[in-house]
């Protein structure tokens, strides 16, 4: 029963209330779009952190990796704003580069302009690769290898490659996409003695939980994009298989805590928008 001095609101104003809510929606998403599109999805943000290793030798604490991932080249990423990245890195004077996979979106018509850019890296410990899950939807997964081979990085098919400081030797291992791939972390860590610090390259994030239980002593992944769109108390929107435990940033997996890093990347797929989850370039300093 209505009390006194009410007034049934009439279905007029009942509807014009809600359009007017509506609007205001709209409005706001048209905002959110427009700035993720034009301003956030190129605003690429430095992350610059240090991760602990137990037991890393004298000779490589300080360290300074930088890590980049998810390009997506063609996807509203052209070999232009690889350039602006590649800058932004060579600023860093970084002691090795790492690269995480998905290099481009479906198709490889601009890898051959964004081969000279990625030449131009350059780090005296050398620049790392593995392919990503978007480097095998174009079916021309060697074109992608080849192409970063060309730009002198080494793709690291489930293999390692072994690094050295004075006496100390560092491993750094990459497995093969786990979606499209054919991962073998066996194989990638194949004659590597427990007692040695291995990075581990592993374009999905979620990879951690196997590679804790191994002689792995960081993994470096990308894939998620951060979510690529994040809401205030949220957090991410949607992320793909394989990246839904270690979305973004600095993470512990296994009863030994191994450390993963999730890059946001640099590109987009899907919507060529970012809201909340700027790309990024890491750089890692080791201790």
């Amino acid at each position: 029963m209505n009390g006194p001095g009410h007034v049934p609101i009439t279905r007029k104003a009942f509807v014009k209330k809600g359009l007017n809510k509506l609007l205001v929606l709209l409005g706001g998403a048209l905002v959110a779009g427009s700035y993720g599109f034009c301003w956030e999805r190129s605003w690429v943000e430095l992350v610059r952190l240090t991760v602990h290793l137990p037991s890393l030798p004298r000779e490589w604490i300080g360290t300074r990796i930088v890590h980049f991932s998810d390009v997506h080249l063609g996807h509203f990423c052209t070999p232009d704003d690889l350039q602006s990245v590649v800058d932004l890195i060579g600023k860093e004077k970084p002691d090795l580069i790492c690269f995480t996979g998905d290099l481009v979106e479906d198709g490889t018509e601009m890898l051959g302009e964004a081969v000279p850019v990625l030449a131009r890296l350059a780090a005296p410990l050398g620049k790392y690769a593995v392919l990503g899950n978007h480097d095998y939807r174009n079916r021309k997964p060697q074109l992608v290898r080849d192409a970063l081979d060309a730009a002198g990085f080494t793709v690291l098919h489930n293999q390692h490659a072994r690094l050295q400081k004075g006496n100390a030797p560092f491993f750094i291992a990459g497995v093969d996409d786990l979606l499209l791939g054919t991962p073998d972390l066996d194989s990638a860590l194949k004659g590597i003695t427990a007692d040695h610090p291995v990075i581990l390259l592993a374009h999905e994030p979620d990879f951690a939980d196997v590679s804790a239980q191994a002689p792995v002593h960081l993994q470096l992944s990308g894939h998620s994009h951060g979510g690529q769109v994040r809401l205030p108390f949220v957090g991410a929107v949607v992320t793909p298989p394989m990246a839904r435990k270690y979305v973004q940033g600095l993470n512990y997996a296994g009863e030994q805590n191994m450390p993963v890093y999730t890059n946001r990347g640099l590109g987009t797929t899907q919507l060529p928008i970012r809201f909340l989850c700027r790309p990024e370039i890491t750089v890692l300093t080791l201790a």
